[in-house]
């Protein structure tokens, strides 16, 4: 059933439907990490419900963002958040593959690529399909992920994502092979003091030198964790 709400962020909001995959905390953390300049172009890869294209669209001086979404579902339903909040001239949804963006944008194109992807381990199942397409690697694995965002990016481009720790080794390894370079990176915590994921920011063509961000805990309902990401990153 589909149901609108508040985005609290400049009067945005967003339809979700609980019978699709809904979004997380992670994805609001991912958007207020990403930092995009004037005149840039980005494209996402993997937009589910579109939120975080909706959010740099509202606060961020982006030219346009080309929002990859393979699954039909996601990606009307994506279409529909951004007519919702007249967002149509900066963000353009493509339902397709990301493997298939030479269809859409030249190569080397964007100054920033930025995904919230499926991290789950492919042999992982769900009775819902929509749902574990959106959860597990097996039509965006860690290796394709990053090949095709440094195809996508220019050089000194940035490339923002959020992965499990578990698989941190598999993503540095990944990131470098294709000349992305690690640069920034922080750990989100719940109020257990538990890892859940990490966040990161690389650039294609980068120098050597990673930063470690001071953990930050996720789960004031109030949004502070918000403020503070701000406050300690920026």
């Amino acid at each position: 059933m589909e149901r609108i709400e508040d985005l609290q962020c400049r009067g945005l909001k967003i339809i979700q439907d609980d019978e699709l995959y809904t979004f997380t905390s992670d994805s609001v953390v991912l958007a207020n990490f990403i930092k995009i300049k004037k005149g840039e172009i980005a494209t996402e890869i993997g937009a589910g419900s579109g939120v975080i294209s909706i959010l740099l669209s509202a606060k961020m001086p982006v030219e346009k963002i080309y929002a990859f979404e393979l699954q039909t579902e996601m990606a009307t339903l994506a279409i529909k958040n951004v007519n919702l909040n007249s967002l149509q001239n900066k963000i353009e949804v493509i339902n397709d593959d990301i493997s298939n963006y030479k269809k859409y944008i030249e190569r080397g194109k964007c100054s920033v690529v930025f995904s919230n992807p499926p991290y789950m381990n492919s042999s992982n199942e769900n009775g819902n399909i929509v749902k574990a397409i959106a959860r597990h690697d097996k039509f965006l694995s860690c290796e394709k992920l990053c090949q095709t965002a440094s195809e996508i990016l220019k050089e000194k481009g940035r490339f923002y994502l959020c992965y499990p720790p578990e698989r941190l080794c598999e993503l540095f390894c990944q990131m470098t092979r294709f000349n992305i370079e690690p640069k920034k990176m922080f750990l989100s915590e719940n109020n257990k003091r538990q890892i859940k994921l990490c966040f990161i920011e690389g650039v294609k063509g980068g120098a050597h030198g990673l930063k470690i961000l001071p953990n930050l805990v996720v789960n004031e309902k109030d949004g502070s964790y918000l403020k503070a990401l701000h406050t300690k990153y920026f």
